[in-house]
């Protein structure tokens, strides 16, 4: 998985390091190919990707906490606000 967002191979949020899943930070409609484009991805474990409550799928705070942190890299090392819109749809921040 290539990010910019992690650069060692463990859960972003605990740190775990097996049974890792790759993450795309904004996905849905067309957008996880754009997220792969970018780098827009990071590692969790399965517990923090989509097997709990907790997980990011089903955790509308950690989901935005992480399209935020992706947006706030895209903003400050891609283009501005006005391109991650036309990208991605909308803003996050």
């Amino acid at each position: 998985m290539n990010s910019v967002l992690q650069k060692t191979k463990e859960c972003w949020l605990c740190g775990r390091t097996d049974s890792l899943h790759d993450h795309h930070c904004i996905h849905g409609k067309g957008n996880r190919q754009k997220s792969e484009k970018y780098g827009l991805k990071i590692w969790l474990c399965p517990m923090h990707h989509n097997m709990s409550r907790e997980g990011v799928h089903q955790n509308r705070a950690f989901d935005l906490r992480v399209k935020q942190m992706a947006q706030s890299y895209f903003e400050a090392n891609v283009g501005n606000r006005e391109l991650f819109i036309r990208e991605f749809g909308k803003s996050y921040l």
